[in-house]
């Protein structure tokens, strides 16, 4: 899958880079009843078969496939004045966790023009890329290669920030506030469309007893700063001069992180503490039969699966996509080693088993007090920190400018889109998902390499075509019962129809409510 990040090239993760989520790609917007009354202008008077709402990898990468197709008319729309990816992770030497054949429509259309080979080409890096003998890519160059298909694309509309999205009539109504360098709103454009497609990514999660500390009180009274991973280079000096840092998360950023200040923080006398929940800091899990996980027919199983199973099941196999990869975790130990030579003591302690259950400022010292709770010993203990940075992931919610649309998009009983095998959240199958979908559809959601596949699975739905074939057998191994797959499929195939023919009485419902 993909992992954005590690110091040395690792194996293809079952996952994703953990920065591989467009966290930043688009906010989930707001929704303001009162901007269908403000002049808005039309910045086209036809409907679009596609308007896209967020620019990250996914959303790119459908813009990418869309663009040679002549019967189909796309627009995407996102917040930020370009493309950017996870720059707060942009550490120096860092690899992309899944080969380069992942790219943005390689695996779709390996003819493309806007190839990760392709863009090597263009810029007189293919045989030296060659000679390196590495299929993992630089993460900045990765980034390159992205801000590379973008500038090429005449389809894509920065500095938009969707506010609401109607349904007239079957043709959707997008609102959009245009902003100009300084932030300010200088427009409001609406466009109209057939499919909306949802790119708009996840949002960095703080653990409770962090998100008190990060208000700008704390570091008023002298304290160091409490960040997430997402925002670790700018901060990374003010880290280092807080005198003492813990990291709190077992992931690839953790660990990168870790790695990344390990010999500066024992070169300025900072101690780095590195805590985690996990019982150990888990290799991520890249063998060949895991990898067949990433499959459209472990996707298939996975969705067929009762809510209740799929949650637990996903829990389970977190270890798959967001553990470390192998060679960064003999890194970091070598690194240890080398630095502990002729008995020094370094300034460090790792520990698992912790989960943190408080934290709040020192009383006498500008430090963080945490405080974890070993759960195997059912004992307590307190760290300071003159910062923290919290390596705790990334979640999907649903966006806010969805709100006008009410019943017509599907959630499931804790609130989150409930999206179908086709990536559709909606009866109509019109509005499509795009990396967001981990919770229905298991470790093939944040994958990078998986992009392409979903892509073609949208502009196939979009079309009534496959502009690009989709693979649907891939997998050697069977998921479930063998000789039931087909039977999966049927239960699947009724349960979606049964769902889209009741959507006219649920809607009725909500009406009279």
């Amino acid at each position: 899958m993909t992992a954005q990040h590690s110091v040395t090239p690792a194996p293809p993760s079952p996952a994703h880079d953990d920065n591989s989520h467009d966290h930043d790609a688009h906010s989930a917007g707001r929704y303001d009843p009162g901007a269908h009354d403000r002049h808005t202008h039309n910045p086209d008077s036809r409907v679009h078969d596609i308007v896209g709402i967020g620019i990250g990898p996914f959303g790119l990468g459908l813009a990418a496939l869309s663009d040679p197709l002549p019967d189909v008319d796309a627009v995407f729309l996102d917040q930020r004045a370009e493309f950017r990816w996870h720059p707060g992770m942009m550490i120096e030497g860092a690899t992309i966790q899944v080969p380069f054949l992942a790219d943005l429509v390689t695996m779709a259309d390996p003819t493309s023009p806007y190839s990760f080979l392709q863009f090597l080409k263009d810029r007189r890096r293919l045989y030296p890329f060659f000679i390196r003998e590495s299929f993992y890519p630089l993460r900045a160059e990765y980034d390159e290669y992205c801000r590379w298909v973008a500038a090429q694309l005449g389809t894509l509309r920065w500095n938009r920030t969707v506010t609401s999205v109607t349904n007239d009539g079957g043709v959707y109504r997008i609102l959009a506030e245009v902003t100009d360098a300084s932030g300010r709103i200088v427009d409001i454009e609406t466009y109209r469309a057939k499919h909306v497609v949802l790119g708009v990514g996840t949002a960095p999660v703080l653990p409770p007893a962090l998100q008190a500390l990060t208000s700008s009180d704390a570091e008023a009274a002298g304290n160091g700063p409490v960040i997430h991973t997402a925002d670790y280079l700018a901060n990374r000096e003010r880290l280092l001069a807080a005198g003492s840092v813990t990291i709190i998360g077992s992931g690839q950023s953790a660990a990168e992180i870790y790695r990344d200040l390990i010999e500066d923080a024992e070169d300025r006398g900072v101690s780095v503490d590195w805590i985690t929940r996990s019982p150990r800091f888990f290799p991520m899990e890249y063998t060949k039969l895991t990898l067949e996980m990433t499959s459209p027919e472990y996707t298939d199983h996975f969705r067929a699966l009762p809510d209740d199973l799929r949650g637990r099941i996903g829990r389970e196999q977190r270890g798959l996509y967001k553990g470390i990869s192998a060679d960064l975790i003999d890194d970091i130990h070598d690194t240890l080693y080398r630095l502990s030579r002729g008995g020094r003591r370094l300034l460090t302690t790792l520990a698992t088993d912790a989960e943190l259950i408080s934290a709040r400022p020192a009383e006498a010292t500008a430090e963080y007090e945490l405080t974890f709770r070993n759960p195997v010993l059912g004992q307590t203990f307190t760290r300071s920190a003159g910062a923290v940075v919290a390596a705790t992931g990334y979640r999907a919610g649903v966006p806010a400018f969805l709100g006008p649309l009410g019943s017509e998009i599907h959630r499931d009983r804790e609130g989150r889109l409930d999206i179908s095998r086709d990536y559709t959240v909606n009866a109509a199958g019109t509005i499509h998902a795009l990396g967001i979908e981990e919770h229905t559809h298991g470790v093939t959601g944040p994958d990078l390499g998986f992009g392409p596949w979903r892509a073609s699975v949208v502009l196939s739905q979009v079309t009534g075509r496959e502009p690009y074939p989709i693979e649907r057998s891939i997998a050697f191994q069977t998921f479930g019962v063998p000789g039931t797959e087909a039977t999966a499929e049927t239960d699947r195939t009724t349960e979606e129809t049964a769902r889209a023919a009741d959507e006219p009485n649920r809607t009725k419902e909500m009406t009279h409510a």
